[in-house]
């Protein structure tokens, strides 16, 4: 039987399995392992638990290493290449004249890969951005739209609750939001008072949604008298 642990590569991240085998780790540990964009930097988020293993299934990929001291240091390092790479782009952006607002940029572990992070009202054509970013780090190149929610989850920022935004805290992904909910818990149905700082409904309506459907009165039947 083999060990596995959960490994989570950014603060309220999905959590992802890896084989640890003979490697002693605990939650909180930092660590380096194999993934399908090479080596990368993550922290232990569960911790090593036995797993059997069953005939075809797929194996899970390695822990290579615990993290040390030059890892942290590459850590550093690659926060410095995202930091150029972002005012780089942005300078970019504006000579281009493209209708795109980059809020993030992302480096993997080895700074083989830099990832922009953007929103956009509709459909960029940013090959010749990508042509010049190229040019410039000498790096494979991603440029991943996303949207307004998903960006308030990177970023990360204060509710109006006055504690940080739970979709950068705690929550992996994200649930479907509806009014509905909100009326449910007898709220006030002003946009600007149940929207997030992302503009949409507030994730945090889903959170006690089950509780007010299982303690709400069941509708009368059709026909019957009022009381």
């Amino acid at each position: 039987m083999d060990k596995f642990i959960g490994v989570r590569f950014k603060p309220a991240g999905k959590i992802y399995d890896f084989n640890c085998g003979a490697f002693v780790l605990k939650t909180g540990d930092h660590v380096i392992v194999e993934t399908e964009n090479g080596l990368g930097f993550g922290e232990v988020a569960t911790p090593p638990t036995q797993i059997e293993n069953k005939k075809g299934s797929r194996p899970l990929k390695k822990v290579y290493r615990p993290a040390t001291e030059n890892d942290f240091n590459k850590i550093i390092k690659n926060t410095e290449i995202e930091n150029k790479a972002y005012n780089f782009c942005r300078q970019c952006i504006a000579e281009l004249k493209l209708g795109m607002n980059l809020f993030s940029t992302e480096s993997n572990f080895d700074a083989s890969k830099i990832t922009f992070f953007f929103t956009a009202d509709g459909r960029v054509d940013f090959r010749k951005l990508v042509k010049i970013l190229v040019k410039e780090f000498r790096s494979k190149i991603e440029m991943r739209q996303v949207g307004i929610r998903n960006q308030a989850k990177i970023c990360g920022g204060v509710g109006r609750c006055g504690r940080e935004l739970c979709c950068s805290a705690f929550m992996t992904k994200f649930e479907p939001v509806s009014i509905r909910m909100a009326k449910k818990q007898g709220l006030s149905l002003n946009p600007t008072k149940i929207s997030g700082v992302c503009g949409r409904l507030m994730c945090c309506l889903t959170f006690e949604n089950e509780g007010y459907v299982k303690t709400e009165k069941p509708n009368k039947r059709k026909g019957s008298k009022n009381q």
